[in-house]
């Protein structure tokens, strides 16, 4: 809204963006594609996800299958593996250690979107 010269309140002209069928298509392409985020997508577009969701259903594209929750793993403590509380390095420090006895060593600074996507991408080994 803007103020007009009498001091009273001016409807702006709103503006609606028109997207093509192929610009449509073009985007939803782009957020299909894998480790692609719909919000990333919409906001690089400038437009709201939720718009982006519809022309998807639209258009006829699924939501990509997601897999069942990952399995619980039993997790056991060996003695002698908790970081004596003398030592500095160990502070904020994680192992992991997996079925196949590969070591992952993690830092409390560690990203979590980083270390899902290394997780992840074990898991499918």
């Amino acid at each position: 809204m803007s103020v007009g010269k009498d001091g009273d309140f001016a409807l702006g002209e709103r503006r609606r963006r028109s997207w093509t069928r192929d610009e449509k298509r073009r985007i939803i392409d782009e957020s299909v594609q894998g480790g692609a985020s719909i919000a990333e997508v919409a906001r690089r577009h400038e437009l709201n996800a939720n718009l982006l969701f519809t022309w998807r259903r639209k258009m006829g594209v699924e939501p990509s299958q997601q897999p069942g929750p990952m399995p619980i793993l039993p997790v056991t403590i060996a003695p002698g593996s908790v970081a004596e509380e003398h030592c500095p390095t160990a502070a904020g420090q994680m192992e992991i250690v997996l079925s196949e006895g590969d070591r992952i060593l993690v830092w409390a600074d560690v990203e979590t979107a980083a270390l899902s996507r290394v997780l992840k991408a074990l898991s499918r080994r």
